[in-house]
């Protein structure tokens, strides 16, 4: 069985393969649990200890709600546990299935690699997908799809593009370590609704109060280097520009639905959604899988690891029938 991805999904998955007594190997285009290494570094999980558990291991911490490095260490310790087998920093570009078997086709360092399995199972995640403005200077150095911490920041001019979470937070940790100045800029005319309920009336009480800058109905329409700048279009129809040491455009993320096309996966073209059965997760192309956030296509805040545990299980034991191989 060949599982593409390496998160905490893959590597349920891959743990209840091994502890079924399959052959498997977890394939992914960068480290493990490599969405976790790009949250924010001080983050801590909204989400409690016990509901972050996967392959019957308890994720014993003194805190209810681990941090980044805690979940990190956590996974790393399945893997370990298991002897799951990894091919990192692998990028997996297509799998057809022909007969009995899959025929995986990825490459490493610009070499091709073809491997055959009998299953594959996606579960590819979507958090090294960010959109992206199509707007000039949106591809310079200082311009980010991700927050990281708060102290590389300190005394510059920070602007954020987004109303979500993720802004939000990330404002809110920026202003209180030592950033000169922190801007929000949202295209709609206030914050999203899903913003976490303890976040929300922290920074609309900083913005009510101009420790923090919010444009609203505002949109990003130029990043300039000389000097460094937002340019953007206010709701009146003006133009602002702001000065910009740092700016983070954190307006959401889609899950690879070209590999899941490339694939022979039907993807529903207005939400992403692909084909699976919620009984098996197995999607339209016999043995192959879709597990964890990708089955929620664009609804991302839908699917997260504590309701996507299960995924693992069933995915196996449908898997079971026959056994899996890999073959090089």
């Amino acid at each position: 069985m060949l599982v593409i991805g390496a998160g905490p999904t893959g590597i349920a998955i891959g743990a209840e393969a091994c502890n079924a007594g399959l052959n498997v190997l977890l394939v992914d285009r960068g480290q493990l649990t490599q969405a976790i290494l790009d949250f924010p570094a001080f983050m801590t999980f909204f989400t409690t200890r016990d509901k972050l558990e996967i392959a019957g291991i308890p994720f014993c911490v003194p805190d209810e709600k681990p941090t980044r490095q805690q979940a990190l260490v956590y996974y790393r310790a399945i893997v370990d546990r298991y002897r799951i087998p990894l091919a990192l920093h692998e990028e997996v570009l297509s799998a057809k299935r022909t007969g009995d078997f899959f025929t995986v086709g990825s490459q490493r360092d610009g070499a091709r690699i073809e491997r055959r399995a009998r299953a594959v199972a996606m579960a590819t995640g979507y958090f090294d997908h960010p959109f992206k403005l199509a707007v000039p200077g949106a591809d310079l150095p200082w311009v980010s799809s991700f927050y990281d911490d708060p102290y590389r920041h300190y005394g510059e001019h920070a602007v954020i593009v987004g109303g979500g979470n993720s802004a939000c937070e990330a404002a809110l940790d920026l202003w209180r370590n030592g950033a000169r100045s922190v801007t929000l800029i949202v295209r709609d005319s206030k914050l999203k609704e899903g913003v976490k309920y303890w976040v929300r009336p922290d920074v609309e009480n900083r913005i009510a109060e101009g420790a923090i800058a919010a444009h609203f109905n505002a949109t990003a329409i130029a990043f300039h280097d000389k000097p460094r700048e937002v340019e953007a279009r206010l709701a009146d129809g003006s133009l602002l520009r702001l000065p910009a040491d740092t700016v983070f455009a954190l307006i959401g993320f889609h899950p690879d639905a070209d590999l899941l096309r490339r694939c022979g996966v039907q993807v529903d073209e207005k939400t992403l959604v692909p084909s699976v059965n919620a009984e098996t997760c197995e999607s339209n192309v016999p043995g192959l899988y879709i597990a964890g956030t990708v089955q929620a296509g664009l609804d991302t805040g839908r699917i997260f690891i504590e309701n996507s545990r299960e995924h693992a299980p069933k995915i196996v034991r449908h898997v079971m029938g026959g056994e899996s191989t890999i073959r090089k």
